[in-house]
């Protein structure tokens, strides 16, 4: 287990052995969660941020959520023209 102590302005050294294995360099951006009663460190790696790569990618038979809104906005509209029409024969 690697353990740090906190300094006195609430900083902490992240051991060399983790800094390599994680590619923690200096500026390196890092996100603390909080998990279980657990603080979480993750650091923003280029490694980390190409894990999202294609996460968000449309399956076959999907559509795009803009696509999705457009349709339902036509929908709406042609409802609304029909009532507009059905009061106007009246």
């Amino acid at each position: 287990m690697n353990t740090a102590r906190v300094m006195a302005k609430g900083q902490i050294v992240i051991p060399a052995k983790l800094r390599r294995k994680y590619d923690i360099k200096k500026g390196t951006p890092v996100h603390f969660l909080e998990e279980d009663g657990r603080i979480i460190l993750q650091p923003i790696t280029r490694e980390y941020i190409r894990s999202f790569q294609g996460i968000f990618k449309i399956q076959p038979g999907e559509k795009l959520a803009t696509q999705e809104l457009l349709e339902d906005r036509a929908e709406d509209l042609r409802l609304e023209e029909a009532k507009f029409a059905r009061l106007r024969a009246r």
